[in-house]
């Protein structure tokens, strides 16, 4: 008989992507821009506005987004405007608010 839960063999998925993604998300600024596209569309500038920062600013923290693909871009003349890059995103965001939320 095994002593693990549900009696099978448990294997650990590769936690590493999974870590970067939190690790991205731990940053205030990359969390609040997360937040605001989570709202719908926003470019850069817009960004830096609301979050009385500068484009440079946003623009560094939107590439580490980016990177680890919790951000995607479209491009509309000379503007780029930035959104989430799907549901997941969305609702791992949705999750951690209503955590913090009953906590």
């Amino acid at each position: 008989m095994s002593d693990k839960p549900g009696g099978k063999e448990l294997k650990v998925p590769n936690m590493s992507y999974v870590v970067s993604i939190f690790k991205v998300m731990s940053d205030e600024t990359r969390l609040s821009i997360l937040w605001l596209l989570s709202q719908g569309e926003w470019c850069v500038h817009h960004l830096a506005e609301a979050l009385d920062t500068s484009v440079s600013n946003i623009s560094h923290h939107l590439r580490l987004l980016r990177a680890s693909r919790l951000v995607k871009s479209r491009r509309e003349g000379q503007k780029v405007y930035y959104s989430l890059d799907d549901e997941h995103v969305v609702r791992l965001l949705d999750e951690a608010f209503e955590h913090a939320q009953h906590g």
